[in-house]
């Protein structure tokens, strides 16, 4: 673990300054970039070299922000997306199968819940809620094919508070995943992963 401030990771994690010793970084709005020759596209294309080759994948600024949030929580690595329903989306998409389970808090974003209710049972997968004051029954919910428990802290739009540390030890008894949506309350104020989550999304 770094051992600077949280404030230090904050601020003087940065890409490398340009040749003009600029103070703040340059906004990279380039879709692509450019390759000395034919054989040096081929092999970033084919992931032999680590580099950016188009926008969509990586950019020198996302990779920054990327960074500075890995650093602040504590974690492995991050992805960073266009919206928070695309993180949400994208989450679930990678880490669920057909048949799997999710035990929900019920107070979380409104299209997260329609995404829930809506879309995963179409690939069959299916959620379980538990209200914020019934933390006592979230055992209850977990069933033979859970994978996942899911809340967001605090919720929106109600921004009730959720004991992370009570989630993320029964999460662990269970061996499960336990995903976050750190919507409100920024890295700073609030650091989920310390409390037991393996994933959190910042939307």
């Amino acid at each position: 673990m770094n051992s600077k401030h949280i404030e230090t990771q904050a601020i003087r994690t940065q890409i490398e300054r340009t040749q003009f010793l600029e103070h703040s970084n340059p906004l990279y709005l380039t879709s692509s970039y450019v390759f000395d020759d034919a054989e040096d596209m081929r092999a970033s294309f084919a992931d032999e070299k680590e580099r950016n080759i188009y926008s969509r994948y990586s950019n020198p600024n996302t990779s920054e922000f990327v960074e500075k949030i890995c650093l602040m929580e504590g974690a492995e690595r991050g992805y960073a997306f266009a919206s928070g329903m695309s993180a949400v989306f994208s989450t679930f998409a990678a880490l669920l199968a057909s048949g799997d389970h999710i035990v929900s808090c019920r107070s979380i974003f409104g299209s997260t819940q329609t995404f829930f209710n809506n879309i995963l049972p179409k690939w069959n997968i299916s959620t379980n809620y538990f209200k914020v004051d019934e933390m006592d029954k979230v055992e209850s919910l977990i069933q033979s094919n859970t994978k996942i428990i899911y809340a967001e802290s605090p919720t929106n739009p109600a921004v009730d508070i959720l004991d992370l540390q009570r989630l993320g030890d029964i999460a662990k008894k269970h061996d499960l995943l336990f995903i976050v949506d750190n919507c409100f309350a920024t890295p700073y104020l609030q650091q989920p992963i310390k409390f037991g989550a393996d994933l959190v999304i910042h939307s």
